[in-house]
């Protein structure tokens, strides 16, 4: 096994030299994931795959429910959408496969879920550390969506969700194999 960083819309392999070609959470951050795609598409060999899950932003959902979740994801929105990318992408990846020159595309979705007290304490603390010290709350502060207090309180939200008993979050994904 081989770890490489690349640049997917100029992938430094040749044609045809892969069987399997996987993005995971990739195309969702991308100004242009058809691009993505087709470069995924130049590498893979006649006869394998380009495989491609992403999150679904706008259809997640939690309970119980949680006014400052409710802003985080308003803010998650526009944040992404300010750099272009596209945080609704797992309901694309189908039109982008074969806006990408797929021919056969199988599109499916799955989901996380986390409901016992160990995911979310994960899934909650992850999001309430990204809040406050990640490239997401550094572009809202610079971007004027935000302020550091409100960043705080959306934090303190993540983590009065991750203490609550019946705490519940599914994050739903799109996912597509292509072919041809």
């Amino acid at each position: 096994l081989r770890v490489e960083q690349a640049d997917v819309y100029r992938l430094p392999f040749a044609d045809a030299s892969f069987d399997v070609v996987h993005a995971h959470q990739v195309l969702q951050h991308l100004t242009d994931p058809v691009a993505a795609l087709a470069e995924m598409r130049r590498v893979r060999r006649p006869g394998g795959v380009v495989a491609g899950r992403d999150a679904d932003y706008p259809a997640m959902t939690w309970f119980p429910a949680e006014p400052g979740l409710d802003r985080w994801l308003a803010l998650y929105l526009q944040v992404a959408r300010g750099n272009r990318a596209e945080p609704a992408a797992g309901r694309r990846l189908l039109s982008w496969a074969r806006a990408a020159g797929f021919a056969e595309v199988t599109a499916s979705a799955s989901a996380w879920c986390f409901a016992t007290a160990e995911e979310r304490a994960w899934w909650g603390g992850l999001w309430a550390e990204r809040v406050t010290s990640s490239a997401f709350a550094d572009q809202a502060v610079h971007g004027g969506l935000a302020d550091g207090a409100e960043l705080q309180r959306l934090a303190a939200a993540w983590r009065r969700w991750a203490a609550a008993p019946d705490g519940w979050f599914a994050v739903v994904h799109g996912e597509v194999l292509a072919r041809a």
